[in-house]
């Protein structure tokens, strides 16, 4: 059996980096946990008069520096002027030159969101009448690319190294306290520390170029690095760094003394040693609760300290479960795993996962905030793959706990077991002996019996060691019980790949509020807009949702037509995200069809102007009546699909 242990391990960790690339290179730019609610100007819209400034409003506070905000002419000049500044709340504004000539413009902002996620975006306004302008921002993101990658990455480790230093810890201290002599468990739950410290560090000389230029070459910026010791983040990032000394403390304490301690001084050492690490466990929970999700939004007051007892309590159930399976394969043969400290493992994992469903729950309803946001959000969708997973492991679980249940004591089979071979060991030795003492009578010193009788002795005891793990081995509850544990690390492997993605994602309450601003935001930009044509006829603005199928398919697409009569029209279509953010599409086309009196289809394919937004002018609509306008949207080489309205033009 011990010879299908490393195949089962070459196998874990090649669907832990199947699993983890997979995740981290789909996952894309982060999604921005700061959404913009509102701007002046509005996306889309035409003004008359050049504006002294542009202002934002996002849903959350945000950090800016110099070029946070910037304000590009049709020829990508930058036009305006100094650093921003808030305004109040969470509007912040930058100055533009006086003067500034008739065309489109493109406002461009790259910030950092409460909950430490870099958040950018773009949209254009026009100066008189929209223009071709050459500034391209299809591919403005933030935090995506190969620096986006490598931090997305090294969360990953460090959640991994917290969840296997502390659950590995809390296996030892709490079920099998013998397992301190283990020397794999020893190497397990240093690896985990070793892990998280250098993920920490190397997530502290990312963080400045993964929130402002993305570049590799920034990584080592020394002046990047003191602007995010500055930060909320950074400030996390050193905290965390002081408590895992403090953690490398206790864990040479738990494999040092403590493994030395014996009676009562070994039970007082262990409640001081129980203390000790709940408070420095919880420590470094409270680094990612104070900086990320839990410190903004709704309840922040309540969300930090569930945050920290999720975290806790996934540690001790996934952590634990690992040093159990490193237990159960790697224990030495005088020194198994016995069914005590399995059942132990089995309660306080089995409370873990109640304090998990608890603390999940509430999460779930602080960032959702409604049932369609599991659906019609990423973050919910994501959300419904780590609950089937917590089911999955969940299920696992009780299956680990029925083997558990029916786990025999092997300490004394193997007693028994080991009797018979005890007796021929040492009828065996002490014949050698008998041997040993005449040969070395008759022989003369030196002669090298004496090393013989010691590999003898070794050899025997290699085997002796072999039949205690023969006898512990073929225990067919304990096979059980290895199966089904490496079942649920496999299970868990992927499920904190989907959460490490999870935390680097917009929360759906977010982003529904978004996509609501940004509709608000689009009528008001086509009320705008139509106050500066002729307000007698007046401008027409549909609306039409569409989803095309494909991976990136759901959008909505806004037309404008200006004045919407009969005659020459100036029409503008928009298509965006369903968080309202500006959707550049391959391909979108216009039909006008009046069936009434059998005209058209008309085609009108407008002109890309910028990120989402296209154009046309001189639109022609022969004579007034009931049109039905058709949008046909392409979102690649074979997704698309057309969708239409009704509209009195006329």
């Amino acid at each position: 059996m011990t010879q299908t242990i490393a195949p089962r391990v070459r196998t874990l960790v090649l669907l832990f980096l199947a699993v983890t690339g997979a995740l981290l290179a789909g996952a894309g730019p982060a999604s921005a946990h700061a959404a913009l609610t509102g701007s002046d100007p509005a996306q889309g819209v035409v003004v008359d008069k050049a504006p002294t400034q542009v202002s934002l409003t996002f849903s959350e506070t945000v950090s800016m520096n110099d070029d946070s905000l910037r304000v590009l002419d049709p020829k990508g000049t930058r036009v305006d002027t100094g650093k921003p500044s808030e305004v109040s709340g969470t509007t912040y504004a930058v100055q533009l030159h006086s003067g500034l000539p008739d065309g489109t413009y493109t406002v461009t902002y790259q910030v950092v969101s409460a909950d430490s996620h870099p958040v950018a975006g773009a949209y254009t306004f026009s100066i008189g009448s929209p223009s071709k302008t050459s500034v391209s921002v299809s591919d403005q993101g933030a935090g995506g690319g190969v620096v986006g990658w490598l931090y997305g990455f090294g969360r990953y480790v460090s959640y991994a190294g917290f969840i296997v230093m502390t659950g590995g810890a809390a296996f030892v201290l709490a079920c099998w306290q013998r397992g301190t002599g283990v020397r794999a468990l020893q190497r397990l739950v240093v690896s985990g520390w070793v892990a998280m410290t250098a993920a920490t560090l190397f997530l502290l000389l990312l963080r400045g170029s993964y929130t402002s230029s993305g570049k590799v070459g920034d990584i080592f910026d020394l002046d990047l690095l003191g602007e995010v010791l500055q930060t909320k983040t950074g400030a996390a990032l050193v905290s965390r760094l002081l408590l895992l000394a403090a953690a490398a403390l206790f864990i040479a304490v738990l494999f040092g003394a403590y493994d030395k301690r014996e009676g009562e001084e070994k039970r007082d050492l262990t409640f001081g040693l129980a203390i000790g690490g709940t408070v420095v466990a919880a420590g470094l929970a409270a680094s990612w609760a104070m900086a990320e999700h839990a410190s903004t939004g709704l309840q922040p007051g309540i969300a930090m300290p569930v945050d920290v007892l999720h975290l806790l309590a996934v540690a001790t159930w996934l952590g634990g479960l690992t040093a159990l399976l490193v237990a159960l394969y790697r224990a030495p043969a005088d020194r198994p795993v016995e069914a005590p400290a399995a059942r132990r493992f089995s309660r306080l994992a089995y409370s873990s996962v109640l304090v998990v469903v608890a603390t999940g729950t509430y999460q779930s309803w602080r960032q959702l905030g409604s049932w369609s946001a599991f659906t019609d959000t990423r973050y919910g969708q994501l959300l419904l793959v780590k609950i089937g997973l917590v089911a999955l492991l969940v299920g696992v679980a009780s299956i680990s706990r029925r083997w558990t249940a029916r786990l025999a004591d092997t300490t004394t089979k193997e007693a028994v077991g080991a009797s018979a071979p005890e007796k021929e060991r040492v009828t065996a030795s002490a014949a050698t002996g008998d041997t040993a003492q005449q040969t070395s009578g008759d022989a003369r010193p030196g002669s090298g019996d004496a090393k013989r009788a010691a590999q003898l002795a070794r050899q025997r005891a290699a085997v002796d060691a072999t039949r205690q793990k023969r006898l512990r081995d073929s225990d067919s509850h304990r096979y059980g019980l290895r199966r089904s544990v490496l079942a649920e690390a496999g299970v868990a492997v992927v499920l904190l790949a989907v959460t490490t993605v999870l935390t680097s994602t917009e929360p759906g309450r977010t982003e529904q509020d978004a996509a609501k601003a940004g509709r608000a935001s689009s009528s008001s930009s086509s009320s705008s807009s139509s106050s500066t044509g002729d307000s007698a006829s007046g401008a027409l603005t549909l609306d039409m949702s569409f989803d095309t199928g494909g991976t990136d398919g759901k959008g909505v697409v806004s037309v404008d037509l200006d004045p919407a009569r009969t005659g020459a029209n100036e029409m503008h279509v928009y298509v965006t995200r369903p968080n309202g953010r500006a959707f550049d599409v391959p391909e979108v086309k216009v039909a006008f069809t009046l069936e009434a009196k059998d005209i058209g289809p008309l085609p009108v394919t407008p002109d890309h102007i910028t990120t989402g937004h296209w154009s046309a002018n001189g639109v022609q609509i022969p004579m007034a009546g009931e049109w039905e306008i058709s949008v046909t949207v392409r979102t690649s080489d074979i997704d698309q699909v057309t969708v239409s309205k009704n509209a009195q033009i006329g």
